[in-house]
C-alpha cells in the first residue's frame, strides 16, 4: 500500500511539474507574439540594401499554381480556417515542439487526394533532398508516436498548412508548414522567395525498428560540421571554439524567439583560407539548398557576398562521437545545429546525438520576408 501511495506522490508531482512548465512556455509564448516583429539582429550596424525590392529571374509561378490548388481542394469551413492575411501575426505562432494548438488544415484531416496536393505544394517550392528531409521528419514523429505509444502527441501525419494572403504572380503571398521537429515558412514576392524561420530536427534522428526503420535525417549538417571545425589549425580553433562542453540545449533561434539582438561567437571568416571557406560554403549550402535549386542559387550568391563578415562559433567537443552546438552567422543567413538533451524518448540532461535541432534564420529584419513587405507597403501602398 505504501509503494502505491509513493507512486501516486511521485506521479502527482511530475504532473504538476509538466503542467507548470507548460504554463511557463504558454506565458513565454503570448509576451513574445505581443511585442511587434523587429527580427534578428547583431551587435553592429548591418549592411544598407540588404534585402532589395528585385527580380531573381527565377519562376515562382509552379509554387503559386501548386498553393491555388490545394486551396481548391479544400471545403469552404477548411479554406477559411487555413488562409490568412499576409500581415497576419499568425506566421509567428509557429512551434516545433508538440503540444502547441495549430491552425490550418492538418494532414491527418486531409483527403489522400489532398495529401497529394499539399505534398506537390512542398515539391514545388522544396529541392528534392529539402521535401525528402521534411518527409522523413514527419516518418520520423511516427516513429516517436510507435516506440512512446502516444499517438494522440506523435505522428506522421499531425502537421499543418497555413496560407498567408491570396497566391499571387505579382502581390506579396505565402504558406507555412507547422508541427512538431518541423516548420517551414516561406514567403513569395514576384519571384522573390524568403524561406525562413525553418526548424528542422528529430528524436529519434534514426529509426531503429518499425514502419519507418532506416529512415535517418540531419547528417549532413552534422557531419559537416564537424569536418568544418576539425579543418580549422590550431589556433583558428581556439578562436571559433568558444565552450569545450555545450549545455543540454543551445539554440537561440527557436519557436518566439523572433526579436533578438546576438553578439557574434567564433572565428571571422576573413580569417579563413581560401579552401576553408569554401568548405564552409558547401556546409551553408546544405541549409540552403533546401529550397528549390533556382531560389538557393539565389540565396547563396547573397551569402558569398557577405561571406567575410560571416562569424562561426561551436560549443562542445571535436571528436568523431561528439556532441556539439554551432552557429553560422552572416548578415543574411543565421543557421544553428544543436545535438539536444532526449525528451521524449527519456529523461536526462546530457545531450545526444539522437536528438538534433536545426534552425535556419533570416537576419536584419527579413524573417518571413518582413523586410520585402514593408518596402512593398511602402511603395505600393503610400
Amino acid at each position: 500500500m505504501k509503494k502505491i501511495i509513493l507512486i501516486l506522490v511521485f506521479t502527482c508531482i511530475a504532473e504538476q511539474s509538466l503542467w507548470a512548465q507548460r504554463g511557463r512556455f504558454d506565458g513565454q509564448r503570448e509576451a513574445a507574439l505581443a511585442q511587434p516583429f523587429k527580427g534578428v539582429y547583431y551587435l553592429d550596424v548591418p549592411p544598407e540594401n540588404l534585402f532589395p525590392l528585385r527580380k531573381t529571374g527565377v519562376n515562382a509561378e509552379p509554387v503559386r499554381q501548386a498553393a491555388k490548388a490545394f486551396l481548391a481542394s479544400l471545403s469552404k469551413e477548411d479554406r477559411k480556417k487555413t488562409v490568412f492575411p499576409v500581415d497576419d501575426i499568425e506566421w509567428r505562432k509557429w512551434d516545433n515542439r508538440h503540444r502547441y494548438a495549430r491552425q490550418g488544415v492538418g494532414f491527418n484531416k486531409m483527403t489522400k487526394g489532398q495529401r497529394e496536393l499539399a505534398f506537390n505544394l512542398l515539391k514545388s517550392s522544396l529541392s528534392a533532398r529539402g521535401l525528402k528531409q521534411t518527409q522523413d521528419i514527419m516518418k520520423l514523429n511516427g516513429t516517436l508516436a510507435e516506440l512512446t505509444k502516444r499517438f494522440e502527441e506523435y505522428g506522421e501525419w499531425l502537421y499543418w498548412i497555413t496560407i498567408m494572403g491570396e497566391p499571387s504572380a505579382t502581390k506579396p503571398w505565402g504558406w507555412q508548414l507547422d508541427g512538431h521537429h518541423v516548420v517551414i515558412n516561406y514567403f513569395v514576392l514576384g519571384d522573390q522567395v524568403v524561406m525562413s524561420p525553418v526548424f528542422m530536427g528529430s528524436e529519434p534522428v534514426k529509426a531503429e525498428s518499425g514502419k519507418f526503420k532506416g529512415t535517418v535525417i540531419c547528417q549532413d549538417e552534422q557531419d559537416k560540421g564537424l569536418k568544418f571545425i576539425n579543418s580549422l589549425t590550431k589556433l583558428q580553433k581556439t578562436k571559433a571554439i568558444v565552450a569545450d562542453q555545450k549545455r543540454p540545449t543551445n539554440n537561440v533561434g527557436e519557436a518566439f524567439k523572433d526579436n533578438q539582438i546576438l553578439d557574434y561567437i567564433g572565428i571571422k571568416c576573413s580569417e579563413l583560407t581560401v579552401k576553408q571557406k569554401n568548405q564552409l560554403l558547401e556546409l551553408i549550402g546544405v541549409y540552403v539548398g533546401n529550397m528549390a535549386e533556382g531560389h538557393a542559387k539565389v540565396k547563396m550568391t547573397e551569402v558569398k557576398k557577405h561571406l567575410n563578415a560571416t562569424y562561426f562559433g561551436w560549443m562542445g567537443q571535436t571528436d568523431k562521437n561528439s556532441v556539439f552546438y554551432y552557429r553560422i552567422q552572416s548578415p543574411v543567413v543565421l543557421i544553428e545545429f544543436d545535438h539536444q538533451r532526449p525528451i521524449a524518448l527519456a529523461r536526462s540532461s546530457t545531450p545526444t546525438r539522437q536528438h538534433i535541432h536545426t534552425v535556419v534564420r533570416t537576419p536584419n529584419g527579413n524573417d518571413y520576408g518582413k523586410d520585402l513587405l514593408r518596402q512593398h507597403y511602402k511603395l505600393h501602398h503610400k
